[in-house]
């Protein structure tokens, strides 16, 4: 029993990111897809420490909780929909709780300084800087997840995440219009045996299509880089069915949620409160880890050899993409994709970017935009065909970084230095009769 867990384990690690879509049916390798997509995801959820990002958005959610829903409760008020939202609130917190009616004074107290004197500034200075600071916190989680290195401009977070802010109080009063309505439909139909049913499910229903429709939303909008809907859909399935399941129990933990009164006293709401907070991202962060899974478990074939690739490797696939490149120039074809030139001669994705990126590097590549619709990204050389080289290549690749340390290569260490040298120079000399287009 055990050498069968550790063979399935060595599989499910290993062997199964080695197996490539010609090997085996299409149903087998779906399979084998949701197996290393459901393991990539734990595995990057534990090992990027989300539960500790959680626990970060919890504070900032905290500091800003209050701010935001005095814009949501200012703005409803505007367009007179200020009980709706309060009912919304207190249903989500599972009716006239500690929780809710602590967070709804919260609010009044807010929206009435604001009304007048000095703190009308250092108000609007707060609240924006709160906004901006939660806002920003998520997008740079989700960011981290999607290994994005470039934030939104200042200027796109605010009219973003206002944007953002302000249509919020018109989903939410949508929503609860139409659990109104529904509502106000199953009663019309209670005597219809078989629609009744039906509406009943439907209304049940309402929650989860709204949950699922904000974590879509938030999957794909929030990372700043292009997230495909499929997966963001698949994965808010999943989040906001967890989402709804963990409301369902922390409403019903408001009914013994009074015994914590004997130890906090009128406090004991906030422990409570945390909790949520806390489940309810982490619950949201692992379905962005699973979007960002599903829609890149490509990139992770072969992952283990394309992290411990040997050098002598490097170099071939390097010669190889170079010459694949040249050869299409010369021919006067449409240049390689890095997705084609990963599926027609079967270099791991990953490995084909990594060394892409590499010969950009060194200015023997460039970018050029084509129609390309799953990939519009293409690769040209950047230098004449007819004088590149196998030599070229490999001294502008050993040649590239830094080599300015104090270790004394001149003289007392010069030997060794010489010799690398020489080495090279005798190793360049049969290269450099050899075009990389005539490979």
């Amino acid at each position: 029993m055990k050498q069968k867990i550790s063979d399935f384990w060595i599989f499910v690690t290993y062997d199964i990111w080695r197996i490539t879509e010609d090997e085996v049916t299409k149903t087998t390798f779906s399979l084998y897809t949701i197996i290393k997509t459901v393991y990539l995801c734990i595995n990057r959820f534990i090992k990027d420490r989300l539960i500790n990002n959680a626990s970060a958005l919890t504070y900032s959610t905290l500091l800003a909780i209050v701010p935001i829903l005095a814009i949501l409760f200012a703005v409803a008020r505007g367009f007179g929909f200020a009980n709706l939202m309060e009912h919304q609130l207190r249903t989500g917190f599972g009716g006239t709780t500690e929780t809710s009616e602590a967070i709804l004074s919260f609010v009044d107290s807010y929206l009435s300084q604001t009304k007048g004197g000095i703190f009308i500034g250092v108000g609007l200075v707060m609240l924006l800087w709160t906004v901006i600071n939660l806002v920003s916190s998520i997008e740079i989680t989700f960011n981290r997840i999607w290994q994005v290195k470039k934030a939104r401009s200042m200027y796109r977070k605010i009219t973003d995440y206002f944007s953002m802010l302000l249509l919020m109080p018109i989903l939410i009063v949508i929503s609860g219009g139409l659990s109104i309505f529904m509502s106000t439909m199953l009663k019309e139909m209670s005597d219809f045996v078989l629609l009744a049913p039906v509406m009943k499910f439907l209304i049940r229903l309402i929650p989860f299509v709204l949950t699922w429709a904000m974590f879509t939303g938030l999957y794909v909008y929030m990372p700043n880089t292009k997230v495909k809907l499929k997966h963001a859909l698949i994965s808010a399935l999943v989040a906001g069915t967890a989402y709804q399941a963990f409301q369902f129990l922390y409403i019903s933990s408001q009914l013994w949620v009074s015994r914590y009164n004997a130890i906090y006293g009128s406090f004991a709401a906030l422990p409570m409160f945390l909790l949520w907070l806390q489940i309810s991202w982490t619950i949201c962060l692992f379905g962005a880890q699973l979007t960002y899974a599903g829609q890149n478990i490509r990139n992770f074939s072969f992952d283990k050899d394309t992290q411990n690739i040997s050098r002598r490797y490097r170099d071939f696939i390097a010669i190889l993409i170079m010459s694949l490149i040249a050869k299409r120039f010369e021919n006067n074809e449409q240049p390689y994709t890095a997705e084609e030139l990963s599926e027609e001669h079967q270099i791991p994705i990953r490995l084909t970017n990594q060394t892409l990126y590499q010969l950009q590097e060194v200015d023997l590549i460039h970018e050029v935009a084509t129609d390309h619709k799953s990939d519009p990204i293409a690769y040209q050389p950047s230098i004449d065909i007819g004088q590149l080289n196998v030599a070229l290549l490999l001294d502008r690749l050993d040649t590239y970084g830094s080599e300015d340390f104090k270790v004394d290569k001149e003289e007392l260490f010069n030997g060794q230095w010489k010799i690398l040298l020489d080495s090279r120079a005798e190793y360049y000399k049969s290269a450099s009769r050899v075009l990389l287009k005539d490979l």
